[in-house]
């Protein structure tokens, strides 16, 4: 079978949308929206439908992966509401729930599953794009970011203001806020300053009856909640308050690639004890990659990343002391400010101008499955050999581990929603991509099952009972509950994601959202008395 065309996916996708359309009464719908938003910023120039010639542009802007875009075709999207002010986030909601409408909420459209954007029942995606203002007070040294900023956005403002300061979110920059920082975004300071979530004072959030609530209003509860339980469950954030961190003038990047004929599996084996151990200040990444030289000539390149917070000479004899086998010199190192080394992650040229972060919307987007694991002990010599084997088979796949240990080991797992913490070594993702030209949603089936394969390959060495995952890759097969209601489904994925935190946010659903109006295929049902088992 031929890979389906772009222009034959959305010709689906609109057959799809009128089917949804014609079912839908969008005069009262957006009669509504216009009554109940402040009419200082009209909303009729935020709303969409499919009756918009931009409506397409708009609805595919921020779909970053290929497949679940491409699958959309039996979703029913019945409009798009790009809020330009906040008045307009809280006449979604109120108007939605009047019109008994589900809600997906976007800022960048880096949900894995695409849930943000689609849905097997009429719906409303709220887009939070516009909302994107960032305020900077270096007084206190804190700031509110609106859920529609990106990380490229933040990173760059906070330059504009210091150049010693920084914040411990992700490095890809066309990250939205609102949805990286609820499930626990993380970065290259993570081992010095933690999650995303770890450094948030404060929050505004839309309830399900359109009300916005501060730290105080929400309720320590929710507060607590919204920080590494995914925001969607409980409310629509508007914006995060966070505290700012030191970075030094100069931080340094490097990386070391070996190949396996190098010794990359020893060198890979010898990274997870170290790796978790050491100062802080020191970030090492290892991420591997097959390689085809022709033939059956095939094998993997692994590259240790490394972020350090302060100079090359320090760093050198540091990693001489604690991994001396990687063989670190000077001239494998960069030196840069903080701004910059978010470029280097980024995958950025040296030299790039960071005005870089300030483009919003991903541009080269590819089909991908991403799973994740998280690793309490040292994968064995023959399990790293099981795993290059399994990645050259496959061909199109790469394996990120992030080392945890120092200020993760130091938060306790129930001081936020996010329970990860100490007892990990590093967390995995694993992602198979491919292109158009590699099949396209028509191949997306054997793409799909070579990533549960990788998966199920790694089982005896990852964690178990729950084998745990990190809610900000999204993964359907963790488990799915399309009505959000029934405990023992939902205790499927919500021990995976959540560990012993899950009955403690279902009992906070239940009392920021009893009718269960903020709900997707992996949402947290409204329990307040869960049944034992």
């Amino acid at each position: 079978m031929k890979a389906l065309s772009s222009t034959l996916i959305l010709v689906l996708l609109s057959i799809s949308l009128v089917s949804a359309f014609d079912q839908i009464d969008l005069a009262n719908f957006s009669r509504c929206l216009t009554t109940q938003s402040d009419g200082s910023v009209p909303i009729a120039d935020a709303i969409f439908t499919q009756k918009d010639a931009s409506f397409q542009h708009f609805y595919q802007l921020r779909a970053n992966n290929l497949r679940t875009l491409a699958s959309a075709v039996n979703s029913k999207p019945v409009a798009i509401i790009t809020a330009l002010h906040t008045s307009h986030a809280q006449a979604t909601v109120i108007c939605a729930k009047r019109h008994g409408l589900q809600l997906r909420i976007r800022s960048g459209g880096h949900d894995y599953e695409g849930l943000s954007y689609t849905s097997n029942v009429p719906f409303v995606i709220l887009d939070m794009f516009n909302l994107s203002n960032i305020d900077i007070d270096m007084r206190t040294e804190t700031a509110w970011v609106q859920a529609g900023a990106t990380t490229g956005e933040l990173y760059y403002r906070i330059a504009e203001k210091s150049k010693v300061h920084g914040f411990p979110a992700g490095v890809c920059t066309t990250l939205g806020i609102g949805g990286h920082f609820s499930g626990g975004g993380y970065g290259p300071l993570m081992r010095k300053y933690g999650l995303t979530i770890d450094n948030v004072i404060d929050a505004l959030l839309i309830d399900a009856d359109g009300r916005i609530r501060n730290r105080e209003t929400m309720g320590e509860d929710v507060f607590w909640a919204i920080r590494g339980g995914g925001t969607t469950s409980f409310g629509i954030i508007l914006s995060w308050r966070i505290k700012l961190v030191r970075v030094p003038p100069k931080v340094t990047v490097f990386t070391v690639q070996r190949t396996l004929e190098q010794g990359a599996t020893e060198l890979a084996y010898r990274w997870q004890q170290v790796a978790p151990k050491l100062p802080k200040s020191l970030f090492l990444r290892l991420q591997s990659v097959p390689i085809n030289n022709g033939g059956n000539n095939k094998t993997i390149s692994v590259s240790f990343i490394g972020h350090f917070l302060g100079k090359t000479g320090k760093l050198v004899r540091l990693v001489d002391q604690k991994f001396p086998e990687l063989g670190l010199s000077r001239d494998d190192c960069l030196e840069m400010s903080f701004v910059e080394s978010i470029l280097f992650w980024a995958g950025f040229p040296n030299g790039t101008s960071i005005d870089v972060l300030l483009n919003r919307v991903q541009v080269d987007r590819v089909y991908y499955k991403t799973k994740s694991d998280y690793y309490k002990a040292v994968i064995p010599r023959d399990g790293l050999e099981t795993l290059w084997g399994t990645m050259m088979d496959i061909g199109k796949v790469f394996v990120q581990l992030n080392p945890y240990g120092g200020r993760m080991e130091e938060i306790s797992d129930k001081e936020t929603a996010f329970s990860h913490r100490a007892g990990n070594l590093f967390k995995v993702q694993y992602t198979v991509h491919w292109t158009e030209s590699d099949g396209g949603i028509c191949a997306a089936e054997r793409y799909v099952e070579q990533s549960r394969m990788l998966y199920r390959v790694m089982t005896p060495y990852a964690s178990s009972k729950p084998r745990e995952a990190f809610v900000n890759y999204r993964d359907l097969d963790v488990g799915t509950n399309k009505n959000s209601t029934d405990f023992v489904v939902t205790k499927e994925y919500g021990d995976k994601y959540f560990g012993n935190n899950f009955k403690r946010l279902a009992a906070v659903k239940a009392m920021i959202d009893p009718g269960n109006f903020f709900k997707n295929e992996q949402s947290i049902p409204p329990l307040p008395t869960l049944p034992s088992h």
